[in-house]
């Protein structure tokens, strides 16, 4: 088992207790008193001390020495034979004239409480580019309005403002170097992003990188014809995911979950301006110190044509 996190005594408060006993001569209705527990769980402590030493202070699983109505090993077999042939928990449980609970215990208990997909999911196939440029990861993610401190702060969920709306996180990220691009727009309509569009290949550009292509997934906002249109006028080749597989886009999608981590649910803002006002240096701190596991924790900036060149946000 493991101590509760309001426990009152913990490991180290369990050393310290018998400590108070047995060096310093306290009583058992002193140290209770003390620490705020029974002459009884004093009395358990010390004599798993005198016993074991500080090894018996840890915490111990609850699990009992001897399970005598525990199913049998043989019915084990025959469950999880059914189990592989793809039976659910009730049709073995029928077969076997078991109750339901019994059969999902032991399912559970020998990893087979969830039935295998019938088709297996594909292997990753990991894939890098080899100049920058020549593909650039698209995605967006709706983001609440900030009224004040939220939730995620301050933990209590009655305190909630609502009716604020939403704004959207527009993300570029080049698949090469992994230098990102973003910016917090209004919304993820297709006006916002053809024009989130041409200011992520204009200030790729402004680094001397060419986009060539483009991969986003099948969002409202990409499959319109003005999108296609800026596209076309751009010179940049659009690649589609295949529909529900976020994991084609993964790039993209990592560098969300790593920019709400370290810069949207990072620290409380009191507004969205606040919030907005943070992700310009986020950008910079990952673009050129924040070290990059796919370039030998090296910053993306190192993979550019001239890494030297200041990045502005």
């Amino acid at each position: 088992m493991n101590s509760h996190k309001n426990a009152r005594l913990g490991f180290t408060g369990r050393v310290c207790l018998v400590e108070r006993v047995v060096h310093d001569g306290w009583s058992a209705a002193q140290a209770a008193l003390a620490f705020s527990v029974s002459a009884r769980t004093v009395r358990k402590w010390l004599a798993r001390f005198r016993t074991e030493g500080q090894p018996g202070l840890r915490d111990r699983s609850s699990r009992p020495h001897h399970s005598p109505r525990r199913t049998r090993a043989a019915l084990e077999r025959r469950i999880t034979a059914r189990r592989e042939r793809r039976e659910t928990g009730a049709q073995i449980a029928a077969a076997l004239h078991l109750p339901r609970a019994t059969v999902g215990d032991v399912l559970r208990r020998l990893g087979r409480g969830r039935l295998p997909p019938v088709v297996p999911r594909p292997p990753v196939v990991r894939y890098e580019r080899e100049r920058p440029g020549e593909l650039l990861h698209i995605d967006a993610k709706k983001l609440g309005r900030i009224g004040r401190v939220g939730h995620r702060i301050h933990g209590d969920r009655t305190r909630r403002t609502r009716g604020l709306g939403w704004e959207c996180l527009h993300v570029a990220i080049d698949d090469a170097s992994r230098v990102a691009y973003a910016e917090l727009l209004p919304d993820e309509s297709a006006a916002s992003a053809v024009a989130f569009l041409e200011r992520a290949v204009a200030w790729l550009a402004g680094l001397g990188v060419r986009v060539e292509r483009v991969m986003t997934d099948n969002a409202f906002c990409y499959t319109q014809r003005q999108y296609a249109a800026a596209l076309e006028r751009l010179g940049i080749v659009h690649k589609r995911t295949k529909p529900y597989t976020p994991r084609t886009n993964g790039k993209a999608e990592r560098f969300i979950q790593t920019a709400l981590r370290e810069w949207a649910y990072a620290k409380p803002y009191r507004s969205s301006r606040t919030r907005a006002g943070a992700l310009g240096p986020f950008l910079t701190h990952y673009n050129t110190a924040r070290p990059h596991t796919a370039h030998d924790h090296q910053p993306p900036c190192t993979r550019l044509p001239h890494p030297e060149q200041p990045l502005r946000f």
